[in-house]
């Protein structure tokens, strides 16, 4: 009897200090969103491939719809990282509401890699930008992340963009019907959608978003400037991930469009036609942030007005936490 209660005991001193150890893995909080986060998925869906995760560190993930809300949630802070766009940061730093430092980046564009672009009808008139005068133009969202190059581009070509367009907001996975019904004369495409819609035809480049600015960042990741400081061991095991799940994302194109394909409900095949291909988006093979290429993007902002104050690149970097980190 006496033997029998040590036992029990025993294993109850275990039990309730394998509990206790477990609740002292240090979790970290963050956002994500579809698509474009390839390295951020295989660390979801293969986390055994990943020495650290769930062992000295655990993630909750969070799924938003956009980054403008992961915005809100780093204010607020019911987040600790998250996916972001240079406009989102830019917006709410001058604003005094978002602290947050850049700590890697997931894609974006460079000479010879997919750019957004916006289509015309193949048997459209439109021939030039100049010829947008007057016409119905779709953009994703109006004030957004590309509205800033655009602009730039309407410019050049002599046209004012609060004036001579008509500007529409029609989300990237309604522009090719948009466009094929007439609805609007000219819209944005980005992938994937590109890539369906020329499979089937009919469409036609007019102008893409480098020819204003050769390199873009389009999503990165960022976290809270106050999270850095409390918890910078934390901060950079998760980094140190990033940098690992970015090299995996791109070394093993097949797993990965079997990751990106559980995550988007989206058939491998349909990934296949632009998934880490030439006509997809460009991607840092070391998850490094391009600091030149963001500065860029906020002095294009602050010039076209949608940013109220001149930043600079510099204020969101955190030398201790930032990809590489091997």
């Amino acid at each position: 009897m006496i033997a029998r209660v040590l036992m029990l005991s025993l294993a109850a001193g275990l039990a309730v200090s394998a509990a206790a150890k477990a609740q002292d893995v240090p979790t970290i909080r963050v956002g994500f969103t579809i698509p474009a986060e390839e390295g951020k998925y295989t660390m979801m869906r293969r986390p055994a491939e990943f020495p650290d995760l769930g062992k000295s560190y655990k993630i909750e993930w969070s799924q938003f719809q956009g980054t403008s809300a992961i915005s809100q949630a780093l204010a607020a802070g019911a987040i600790d990282c998250g996916t972001q766009g240079v406009l989102p940061i830019a917006q709410g730093t001058a604003a005094g509401t978002l602290a947050v430092d850049i700590v890697a980046q997931h894609v974006g564009e460079k000479p010879g890699s997919f750019s957004v672009y916006w289509a015309v009808k193949e048997d459209s008139p439109i021939k030039s930008v100049a010829d947008l005068k007057g016409k119905t133009v779709g953009i994703s969202i109006i004030n957004g992340g590309t509205q800033g190059p655009f602009n730039l581009i309407l410019k050049k070509a002599g046209l004012d963009p609060n004036k001579d367009i008509k500007l529409v907001e029609v989300t990237f996975p309604l522009a090719e019907d948009a466009l094929r019904q007439g609805r609007v004369d000219a819209v944005n495409m980005n992938q994937p959608f590109a890539a369906r819609a020329e499979g089937k035809g009919g469409i036609r480049k007019l102008f893409s978003l480098s020819e204003a600015l050769p390199n873009i960042v389009h999503i990165l990741e960022a976290c809270r400037k106050d999270f850095l400081a409390q918890k910078p061991e934390l901060a950079r095991m998760y980094v140190k991930d990033l940098t690992l799940g970015m090299k995996k994302a791109l070394e093993n194109r097949e797993q990965t469009m079997k990751v990106v394909s559980e995550i988007m409900k989206v058939p491998v095949p349909v990934l296949d036609t632009y998934l880490l291909k030439d006509n997809d988006f460009a991607r840092r093979p070391d998850a490094s942030p391009d600091f030149p290429a963001i500065q860029a993007m906020l002095d294009t902002y602050q010039a076209e007005g949608l940013v109220s104050k001149k930043l600079s690149a510099s204020d969101f970097k955190n030398d201790k936490v930032v990809a590489p980190i091997q």
